[in-house]
Order: C-alpha cells, then sequence, then structure tokens
C-alpha cells in the first residue's frame, strides 16, 4: 500500500511539474523540453552521451554515471579519482593517451541525431560552481562541416580568464586555416553579477538565446551578453553555418586550456541543469 501510495504521489509530482511548463514563450509554440523530472541517467531518447577524454587537454574522463537526475534537476558532477587510463600508449604523443592516469571523472551529453533545431528560442535554467578548475558550458554545434566550419555557439561557459572566474557567450565560425575558428566572443567576470547579488554564484539563474535567420542574441537573466548578424558569420566558401539545424551540449570540464587547474582539497563539482526548452 505504501508503495502504491508513493508511486502515486511520485507520477502526481511529474503531472503537475509537466503542467507548469509554458507553452508558449514571446509568441513563439513550445516544441520541444527536458524538465528532468525523472529519477536516474538523462532519458536516452533526448540525449547521448560523450566518453574518454574529448577536447582542450582537460582532466575529466567522460562517462555516463557522473549524470544523474534527481529531485527534478540534472547533475553533472565532477569527481577526483585515481583511475588507469585504458587508452594509455607509453610513446604517445597524444594528450588523449599519454596520461597514465584519470585524475577526474565527469560527464557530457549530446542531443545530435536526437534533438536539433534550427532558429528559436532556448530556455535553460542552471546552477553553475565558481571552483578553481570548474569549467561548465551550454552549447550548439552545427550537424554538417566539420568544427569550427560547422558553427559553435556556447550560450554559455565560466572558467577564469587572467585568475578571474569569468562568464562567456560566444559564436564562432569557419576560417580558411583547418581547425582556427574565427570568434565574436563576450567575457564578464563574474563579479559584475556578484554586486548585484553577493549570492549569485548559489542560486539558478535562466540563459536565453534567441536565434532568428538575421541575429543570434545570448541573455543571461534578461541582459544581453552578446550578439551577433549572421550576415557576418559566413566561412570562407561562403557557407552559413548558423543557417542549419544545431543540436545541444551539457558538460562539466575540469581543468584544461581555459578550467585553470584545480585544488588538490577539490574533490567534487556540481552543475546543476533544471530544465531545457525550446520555442520556435
Amino acid at each position: 500500500m505504501k508503495i502504491k501510495l508513493f508511486l502515486f504521489l511520485l507520477l502526481s509530482y511529474v503531472s503537475v511539474a509537466q503542467e507548469n511548463v509554458p507553452d508558449s514563450y514571446n509568441g513563439k509554440k513550445l516544441v520541444w523540453h527536458d524538465e528532468f523530472n525523472k529519477q536516474g541517467k538523462p532519458d536516452p531518447e533526448n540525449w547521448s552521451h560523450e566518453n574518454g577524454f574529448k577536447r582542450n587537454n582537460e582532466l575529466q574522463w567522460y562517462q555516463e554515471d557522473n549524470a544523474k537526475m534527481d529531485k527534478g534537476v540534472l547533475n553533472i558532477t565532477a569527481k577526483r579519482v585515481k583511475k588507469v587510463n585504458p587508452t594509455y600508449r607509453k610513446s604517445s604523443n597524444d594528450w588523449k593517451t599519454s596520461r597514465p592516469e584519470i585524475n577526474f571523472t565527469s560527464s557530457s551529453i549530446h542531443s545530435k541525431g536526437k534533438r536539433e533545431f534550427q532558429y528559436g528560442t532556448f530556455l535553460i535554467r542552471a546552477k553553475l560552481d565558481s571552483t578553481l578548475g570548474s569549467w561548465p558550458a551550454i552549447w550548439t554545434l552545427g550537424i554538417k562541416k566539420p568544427w569550427p566550419s560547422n558553427g559553435e555557439i556556447d550560450i554559455m561557459e565560466l572558467y577564469r580568464v587572467n585568475n578571474q572566474a569569468t562568464i562567456l557567450g560566444n559564436i564562432a565560425w569557419g576560417t580558411n586555416q583547418a581547425y582556427r575558428a574565427k570568434w565574436d566572443e563576450r567575457k564578464i567576470p563574474l563579479t559584475h553579477f556578484l554586486e548585484q547579488d553577493p549570492d549569485w554564484i548559489n542560486k539558478f539563474h535562466i540563459w536565453r538565446m534567441d536565434w532568428t535567420e538575421n541575429h543570434i542574441k545570448i541573455f543571461l537573466d534578461d541582459e544581453l551578453i552578446n550578439e551577433v548578424k549572421l550576415s557576418e558569420t559566413l566561412n570562407p566558401d561562403g557557407f552559413n553555418p548558423f543557417k542549419q539545424p544545431h543540436y545541444l551540449l551539457l558538460n562539466l570540464a575540469i581543468g584544461g586550456n581555459n578550467g585553470g587547474a584545480p585544488r588538490q582539497e577539490t574533490k567534487t563539482i556540481k552543475y546543476e541543469v533544471d530544465y531545457v526548452r525550446v520555442y520556435q
């Protein structure tokens, strides 16, 4: 009887949570959302996982176990570990295979091949951790062409710039040189937000991207962070990577080129996402 009552209350909670999702936003209709209201791993109908060492000389080994839904929130937790790198090769010059050990694990999920969108308003409510070494992100990549010619939109990044915690909103596209991007960057010191609210880092905030055929605008709690006109984002071959569908990524990186070296006493770093919503 108690089990039945518990299941009823749980289903009622999820139902109420779903009903509270607005079906329109500024004249656009809700086309997809994930409220992370289930228990356990992210919904495989929406998300896939990255695995292993991936980019930017980062410290974390990506794996599924570090991303879990609980009480209506997706928790991505980076953990300090000491594990053997299964891809290690003694004579390797590749940073991914030259490390004998894995010192951090974390998670990165993406919607490639499952949930892809061209234009719309994207709303993501999240809470960050500014601990040294933390590098959380909300971003998109285009489905055609290799990076950066496919286009990258960093709706949110947090990492250290000149040893100062910084919030970033960036847009990148291709150049004549392979793997070298043209960046439209905006970097705002975290102190800008802490001056408005000293407890800012301990609260959830809403990142919004308004993406049309003419522009991309990125907002944080309705404050404009960055914008770019799509007339300016052409690759050298004339292809515009922001006039094609993109998929979403949510990840917590550690260290690497931009995150900063975590302190030895840092055992865990947490990144929390309340929901992802797309309106068109």
